[in-house]
């Protein structure tokens, strides 16, 4: 085989492949994105906001339960070091 016949092989295969790829991309979940894009508006969710009391409260949950778990640590360390 001459250098120019697989150059030529190759390049056909690669159409080939660019064929079946532009295939796969319009089906499925790429299809379903182009969908998206071409026309159809996409709701946006106004975000969400925590008053500063509520971030207290949730900040407030969270040290009590790290407090809980650092408390069974030392608990458990103390039961097995006696151990």
């Amino acid at each position: 085989m001459s250098i120019e016949t697989i150059v030529a092989e190759i390049d056909a295969e690669i159409a080939r492949l660019v064929e079946v790829r532009a295939l796969l991309a319009t089906t499925g979940k790429a299809a379903k994105l182009a969908e998206r894009k071409a026309g159809k508006a996409v709701k946006v969710r106004k975000q969400r906001v925590l008053s500063p009391e509520a971030r207290k409260r949730i900040a407030d949950a969270q040290k009590k339960r790290w407090a809980a778990a650092r408390a069974k640590a030392r608990k458990e360390a103390k039961e097995t070091k006696q151990a």
